[in-house]
């Protein structure tokens, strides 16, 4: 790499810990080419992405900023998975990573929080943006089916009162 490029690299790294909301920084042991396309894809496909760093930049690309907690991270061959929503990142790694054992998880920053392998794991164990909006819009129309029954209720008993008077007058 010429002093463009890693100026690029540094600036790119950068703004991917500003932009984003977690980074999981793991370690590829040998994981073939084919193996790194199929996670991108599947990181790509959910939002996020994955990057192999150069560990000397990406530590000059945190140098002052939330990220350095984790600089110590940035040893071997090591690879950035990232994504905005706090979840997605961490679940496809955790995911892959149980299939694969040429994947070993550091750790990773959420926020200016930093998170270990284990605290990685426990982070993909959470329901996503989507399953949490959607949970909450399920709840938010429950309060709207119980108005209506209870509304709709006192019609309906009214409606029984008069059918076993109109009974009782026809027996």
């Amino acid at each position: 790499m010429d002093r463009q490029q890693k100026t690029e690299m540094v600036d790119w790294i950068s703004g991917v810990f500003e932009a984003n909301e977690v980074i999981v920084v793991f370690e590829n042991a040998g994981l073939t080419v084919s193996e790194v396309s199929d996670l991108r894809a599947q990181m790509r496909e959910a939002g996020g992405g994955v990057k192999v760093v150069k560990n000397r930049l990406a530590k000059i690309a945190v140098e002052g900023k939330s990220g350095e907690k984790i600089s110590d991270l940035f040893k071997g061959p090591t690879v950035l998975a990232y994504s905005e929503d706090p979840v997605t990142a961490p679940k496809i790694l955790t995911k892959y990573a149980k299939d694969n054992d040429k994947i070993t998880i550091l750790g990773g920053i959420m926020g200016d929080t930093a998170l270990d392998g284990a605290g990685v794991e426990a982070l993909s164990k959470m329901p996503s943006r989507e399953e949490v909006l959607s949970s909450i819009a399920g709840m938010l129309t429950v309060p709207g089916g119980n108005i209506v029954s209870v509304a709709t209720a006192p019609a309906g008993n009214i409606a029984g009162i008069l059918k076993t008077l109109a009974e009782r007058e026809a027996a």
